[in-house]
């Protein structure tokens, strides 16, 4: 979506973080500049239209402004975490924001809008799962795909993961590539 030109509804509402109905208002009003496609009732918004409603009204256009994919990763083993920073600031292709606690996770998630969210599910103050729950209860984070990474879970808590908004799971030890392909498989899903 980062490279898009003409944004629906819907699309600017996510980019934006505010709800369709507000960006449907903010066009009808003519507070956002677009276009209606012929025939129908649907708005479409321009890039450059998107990118000066968002500076007018002091929303972040960080969005909007880099094809990397934002990965949030969530563990208290300050190794694995430094592990996934070398390895994906490194690759190129990856923004890379970290938090050691579940309260943490919540704080980055809202501030730094991640598209994956790898996540442990051991952590100090909450367990993961309560984290990917927290996520997946908030409409306007139902986008971000969350991969769970642990060594703790035993193969029949998977399904309870899953069931509480994970999309993925990889058992630790895990390989870095492998960590790597699903995540960027996730984030194109």
């Amino acid at each position: 979506m980062r490279h898009k030109s003409v944004f629906t509804t819907g699309e600017a509402a996510e980019v934006c973080r505010l709800s369709q109905q507000t960006i449907i208002r903010c066009f009808d009003s003519g507070q956002l500049q677009g276009f209606r496609v012929p025939g129908s009732k649907f708005r479409r918004i321009p890039r450059d239209s998107l990118v000066k409603f968002m500076e007018d009204n002091g929303i972040p256009t960080d969005a909007l402004g880099s094809d990397k994919i934002r990965v949030l990763v969530v563990d208290d083993d300050p190794e694995i975490t430094e592990l996934f920073v070398d390895v994906l600031e490194s690759d190129g292709r990856f923004e890379v924001h970290t938090a050691s606690t579940g309260y943490d996770a919540g704080v980055m998630t809202q501030k730094f809008n991640p598209d994956v969210v790898v996540l442990d599910y051991m952590l100090p103050d909450v367990n993961g799962d309560v984290v990917c729950k927290t996520i997946r209860d908030n409409p306007e984070l139902n986008r971000i795909r969350i991969l769970f990474i642990s060594g703790v879970v035993a193969p029949s808590e998977v399904g309870r993961l899953k069931g509480a908004g994970a999309d993925d799971f990889i058992k630790k030890p895990f390989n870095m590539e492998q960590v790597i392909d699903r995540m960027v498989k996730l984030v194109k899903t």
